[in-house]
């Protein structure tokens, strides 16, 4: 798709295990393809010129479902794929991988996480206006819980490269405070993850 904001790149992590899940998570099956579909289709939905996605565990299988994705999508020309050796760190690994890719240029990264699928699309755009108005970081919420994807503005990008352990992006987030922009989703698309295969039960599929 064209995109209005080409400075924006999207993350989106899918180097998990998925233990809780008993494996197998991102290849799970999700509305006629695989769970990380969802996520996919999201990260490519949102205003970025770029999708990073970062692997670890079953890295050959993951990296086979991303680029059928894109190819079945038109969408291989934006995609890169990574990998994160230490993934089994935790989330830390995986995007101080993707930090690593980052262009001099990029005004910010949306992360996005793979056992994500529901993140509805209209959320996006709002995300990058309130980076683009002067927010460091923006994220949505829905009924007063805060949810993902993330927007991390190019201020904060270089803290990427310092996080460890499975916490994420949490920590830079929470230091923001109020400086962080909250933008309200349409629907809890933004709060649903995967953690284990009862979660998928009676879900709505797109």
């Amino acid at each position: 798709m064209a995109t209005e904001a080409p400075e924006f790149e999207a993350v989106v992590l899918a180097a998990g295990a998925g233990r809780r899940f008993g494996g197998g998570k991102l290849l799970a099956p999700w509305a006629g393809g695989a769970l990380l579909d969802g996520a996919l289709a999201a990260a490519f939905a949102a205003p970025v010129r770029r999708v990073i996605v970062v692997t670890g565990t079953a890295a050959a299988q993951v990296e086979a479902v991303v680029r059928d994705f894109a190819a079945r999508t038109g969408a291989a020309d934006r995609l890169l794929v990574v990998h994160a050796d230490d993934h089994e760190e935790g989330m830390g690994a995986s995007l101080r991988r993707a930090a690593a890719e980052l262009p001099a240029d990029c005004a910010g990264a949306f992360v996005f996480l793979g056992d994500m699928p529901r993140v509805p699309h209209a959320v996006l755009e709002g995300l990058a206006q309130a980076v683009r108005a002067g927010a460091p970081a923006a994220a949505p919420v829905f009924e007063g819980r805060r949810g993902h994807p993330a927007l991390i503005g190019a201020g904060l990008l270089p803290r990427l490269l310092t996080l460890n352990g499975d916490a994420g992006a949490r920590a830079i987030l929470k230091d923001l405070g109020a400086a962080l922009a909250l933008v309200t989703a349409p629907d809890d698309g933004v709060l649903f993850d995967v953690d284990e295969r009862g979660d998928l039960a009676g879900q709505p599929r797109p």
